[in-house]
């Protein structure tokens, strides 16, 4: 009879794609915010906590509005190339944090200095899937206008 009930519970964990990994939302917003605060104290980077083949989509018609999958290639397209142009990395801020099942919402002010004095201030608000503990998904948006223009003023390396 135990042996029944074990296999039941088993069959139902499958059925709703629970795993013994599975976090609660409570859990991933922990995590994200533990990430954004090490990101605001300079100890390591946000981005740790991308899977190696997440898909992070930057909503909207920028030019670098799109999908990028795969960590390396977000970071190679998207935030090397940002960082090339900043003379201080990005500050964030959290206004808010919200979590419902395995997706956290993260609205956040960031802040840093452009290789050209001016500043570079930019809302986000990014929608993170997340699995065992890391990002698999994000949909990001952002001002487009202010994220195409510090690509156009400032030319990488410079």
């Amino acid at each position: 009879m135990k042996a029944i009930k074990l296999n039941m519970i088993a069959i139902l964990f499958a059925a709703t794609g629970i795993t013994a990994n599975a976090q609660t939302p409570e859990d991933n917003k922990k995590i994200i915010s533990a990430g954004f605060e090490r990101w605001a104290k300079g100890e390591g980077s946000f981005f740790d906590l991308l899977t190696d083949d997440v898909q992070w989509t930057i909503n909207g018609s920028a030019p670098l509005s799109k999908t990028y999958n795969g960590k390396q290639q977000f970071l190679n397209e998207v935030i090397n190339p940002l960082n090339e142009r900043l003379s201080q990395k990005i500050v964030p801020t959290v206004r808010s944090l919200y979590a419902e099942g395995d997706t956290v919402i993260a609205l956040i002010d960031g802040k840093a200095t452009a290789k050209d004095g001016k500043s570079y201030n930019m809302s986000y608000a990014w929608f993170m899937q997340m699995k065992d503990g890391k990002i698999v998904h994000v949909d990001a948006f952002l001002d487009g206008i202010q994220f195409a223009d510090i690509f156009k003023r400032i030319r990488a390396g410079n």
